[in-house]
């Protein structure tokens, strides 16, 4: 994968249109305003579990979006804003006709704003973030999975995104409201730490809403290191949040930790990632891997091991990654398991395009129901940024 493609993936969930990821950048009086993004598309077949095979076309795990950033100097800071508008390929919310009756050019699909958020400070003490914008938490986890460039889990069930490695592997940092602080850059050292909106734990059907009164806390230290041609990161990270029971559901704290490695050497990348935690709330269903979705108090871990590398001269850069989620509730009953094998090609056709085809094997354990589902999925497709 060439170096500007390289960096705009990984950026693509943070900031679209920042300062190394920018496609497009105008002056506009002092500020420098920055547009960038993507655009995907994929032929999805994913075959077993029982039902009849889904055939489809949609957007992959990242989907399709366009960044409008703006930065300036003022006053010995920094300051800048950042919007992001996500929308997916296909029409509508399903697949079929009955869980999908909007499946035409008036369909169900939106635009989504995951990003809406400014931010100011310096290099000498850091950086203060204000809006909506992807978690602390499990962030690094998501931004090293190599199915940003695809598809990964969950295809053929229509919306605006599948979900790679969520659920089977690690937990979604999803996009939240927050009041954060980074520290400055010490030497490869940084620290980061949020408030974040309180969000409600449960489905929100009838009878499993809890209020959502409570902040949640995040927070991150990283170390990004060079040597001898070796790059890499080191990450550990936690969240916190206090859910207080409305109707039926009983009071308890949500709280969970991970910690992570990657590290790349000549085109060669590896990634080792571990979670753990209380009331996370990433079981059953295929959302799995949402936090606080499931409304009790369980028992989750997981994590991934990852490997790829890009052949030299061709660039085409090939990967094989393996994860696996569990979560079991309190009584130690309750028992999901969601684990999968990922094999990928991702070819740079330009320096803006990249073909991707992918296979993963699913098996989802219930023992609600004492079954195990296995899902099979071919994708084809391509990416573009900008």
């Amino acid at each position: 994968m060439n170096k500007k493609l390289g960096l705009a993936v990984a950026g693509a969930l943070v900031a679209f249109a920042s300062t190394a990821n920018a496609g497009i950048t105008i002056p506009a009086g002092d500020w420098t305003v920055d547009l960038g993004g993507n655009v995907n598309a994929f032929y999805t077949h994913t075959s077993g579990g029982g039902a009849q095979a889904r055939n489809t076309v949609q957007t992959g795990l990242l989907p399709s979006a366009i960044g409008i950033g703006a930065k300036t100097r003022q006053n010995d800071l920094d300051v800048a804003v950042q919007f992001t508008f996500f929308v997916g390929a296909d029409s509508g919310t399903g697949n079929g006709a009955a869980a999908n009756p909007g499946n035409h050019s008036g369909g169900g699909n939106t635009i989504n704003i995951r990003q809406a958020y400014a931010s100011f400070g310096d290099a000498s003490w850091g950086t203060i973030k204000f809006g909506r914008d992807l978690g602390i938490y499990g962030s690094d986890a998501i931004l090293s999975d190599m199915t940003l460039l695809g598809v990964g889990n969950a295809a053929g069930a229509g919306g605006s995104s599948t979900l790679g490695r969520i659920g089977s592997g690690y937990m979604y940092a999803d996009w939240i409201g927050q009041i954060a602080y980074t520290t400055p850059n010490w030497n490869g050292f940084q620290v980061s730490g949020a408030v974040t909106e309180g969000w409600a734990n449960g489905t929100g059907d009838a009878g499993t809403d809890v209020s959502n009164s409570n902040n949640g806390f995040q927070g991150k230290a990283t170390y990004d290191f060079a040597a001898n041609d070796v790059t890499g990161r080191v990450w550990v990270s936690g969240i916190f949040q206090k859910h207080e029971a409305v109707g039926v559901l009983a009071q308890y704290d949500s709280k969970g930790w991970d910690i992570g490695a990657k590290a790349s050497y000549q085109g060669a990348s590896v990634v080792g990632y571990y979670y753990d935690g209380e009331g996370l709330s990433g079981s059953h269903g295929p959302l799995n891997g949402l936090l606080f979705r499931q409304g009790t108090k369980t028992q989750d871990s997981g994590g991934y091991v990852q490997a790829t590398f890009a052949i030299p001269g061709v660039g085409t850069k090939l990967g094989a990654s393996w994860g696996k989620s569990e979560s079991t509730d309190a009584n130690g009953v309750d028992n999901f398991k969601n684990e999968s094998w990922i094999v990928g090609a991702y070819h740079p056709l330009t320096k803006s395009v990249n073909l991707v085809a992918e296979y993963t094997n699913q098996d989802l354990e219930d023992s609600t129901v004492a079954t195990v589902t296995t899902n099979k999925t071919v994708s084809l497709g391509a990416i573009l940024f900008f």
